[in-house]
């Protein structure tokens, strides 16, 4: 083997010290779990292990002393030491995906093949939690990005049409006020009525009564699979096995009924809803309750939400696997397309903001 140079070396050190960083990751997330994901966090930072003994391996005795992993990693494992979240959980998922073995001579084949492996388990580990938070975290998404955008168009229109600071400001205020309200109620009446369709069609448990008193040569339970829209050959399978076990005296399962965690709940979106609009519609009017007038007040209040909305498109990109950047991006382009319209409309039938 050929002498290693100073970029191998490099190299090298810097993937050991990335090795070591999400091992510990993913032993500050394991302290914050319990039960089968604790085991799966510490299987995951036992893989890392292996991995940096490998790049110990290959330094020998030019391993030097401990380099300081990239700022992401360092800031990852903050996050994961005092939150532990869902959040963490996502960029840990981001960091694997990056991994550079695949293309790297010194890491072996199985080490860039538990990398790719090592994405998926994180991926369903933050899907878990996706699950649980994704009624909530939409209703607040929404919320926020409306407020935003429909609070800021509203007060650059009016404003653009040469009313007064205080005639813009009770007109924010009054926005902020029935949009959070308006918003509130219909993420409650949306996620209510969405479950109560959902448990309508939820087979009901007191069939399971029934199953012991069935003719088993006429054999109907074969009905309801076929309704479900399986094969005739197979519901008719299905349904002799239920109730051969109903005949036993078992307790036979139709369907287990799902709970429908990823809807969430009507009150947590409503006041999630409401909280985050009247957040997200009271940044446009910051500007006009601290006294600015004129184009100062509409770039002051467009850069504010500007900024807003590029870091709720991050959050929504982090939590979602892509590009936060491009999710950023995308939101601010949405935001100040839709107020812009609406700046130019209150100058076309008002007068120029001086």
């Amino acid at each position: 083997m050929t002498a290693p140079t100073r970029s191998d070396i490099r190299r090298w050190r810097r993937y050991l010290a990335e090795e070591r960083a999400e091992a510990a990751v993913y032993r500050e997330l394991a302290e914050r779990r319990h039960g089968e994901e604790r085991e799966i966090l510490h299987e995951l930072a036992e893989a890392e292990r292996r991995h940096a003994e490998h790049w110990e391996t290959l330094l020998g005795p030019r391993i030097g002393l401990p380099l300081r992993p990239s700022l992401r990693s360092r800031a990852l494992t903050w996050l994961a030491g005092r939150f532990g979240s869902v959040f963490v959980l996502a960029l840990a998922q981001r960091a694997e995906s990056r991994s550079a073995y695949a293309t790297d001579a010194d890491a072996t084949a199985a080490m860039a093949a538990d990398e790719q492996i090592h994405s998926e388990v994180v991926r369903s580990l933050a899907q878990r939690g996706r699950a649980r938070i994704s009624g909530t975290f939409r209703a607040a998404v929404f919320g926020m990005n409306d407020g935003l955008v429909s609070n800021l168009a509203l007060v650059l229109g009016i404003g653009a049409a040469g009313t007064s600071r205080e005639t813009i400001l009770l007109t924010g205020l009054a926005g902020l006020l029935a949009g959070a309200l308006s918003m509130g109620a219909g993420e409650y009446v949306s996620v209510r009525s969405q479950r109560e369709l959902l448990a309508a069609s939820t087979p009901s448990p007191e069939t399971h009564d029934a199953l012991a008193d069935l003719d088993v040569d006429a054999n109907e339970l074969a009905l309801v699979y076929r309704a479900r829209g399986m094969p005739a050959d197979e519901a008719a399978r299905r349904a002799e096995e239920r109730l051969a076990a109903a005949h036993r005296g078992a307790e036979p399962e139709l369907h287990e009924a799902p709970d429908h965690e990823e809807i969430g709940s009507a009150w947590g979106a409503a006041i999630s809803s409401f909280c985050f609009f009247a957040s997200g519609a009271l940044i446009p009017v910051l500007p006009y309750l601290l006294g600015l007038t004129g184009l100062t007040a509409v770039l002051t209040a467009a850069g504010l939400v500007g900024v807003a909305l590029m870091v709720t498109g991050a959050i929504v990109g982090v939590l979602s696997g892509a590009p936060p950047l491009g999710r950023a991006l995308r939101q601010l382009a949405i935001g100040w397309g839709a107020s812009a319209a609406t700046y130019g409309l209150g100058l076309l039938f008002g007068t120029t903001v001086s």
